[in-house]
Formats: C-alpha cells, structure tokens, sequence
C-alpha cells in the first residue's frame, strides 16, 4: 500500500510564491519589450569585485 500524498510544506508555497512575486514584477517592468525576463541573479563580474552582495 502506498502512503498519501502530502502537499507543499508552508517553506515551498513561501518560497514558489516570492518566485512568482519576483517574475511578475520583472514583467510588468520591462514589458513590452524582446528579451525574456531573468528572474535569478547573475554571478559577479570581474568588474564586480569592489560590491558586497547579500543573497
């Protein structure tokens, strides 16, 4: 017998809820334009060496 499916744990709908937060946001920002919208952080340039970041 298989045991019941539980669902998200309040962390994961947190978490897939700033996602989507953050997606749409970056949409309405930058429509209309061509390029997709990028919801994560680039990693740092070289350039970058002198900004502290905070994740």
């Amino acid at each position: 017998m298989t045991k019941p499916h539980k669902g998200p744990s309040p962390e994961e709908i947190k978490e897939k809820k700033d996602l989507d937060d953050a997606l749409e946001e970056g949409l309405e920002e930058t429509f209309p334009g061509s390029d997709p919208v990028n919801v994560t952080q680039p990693a740092p340039s070289r350039g970058d060496s002198h900004v502290k970041r905070t994740d």
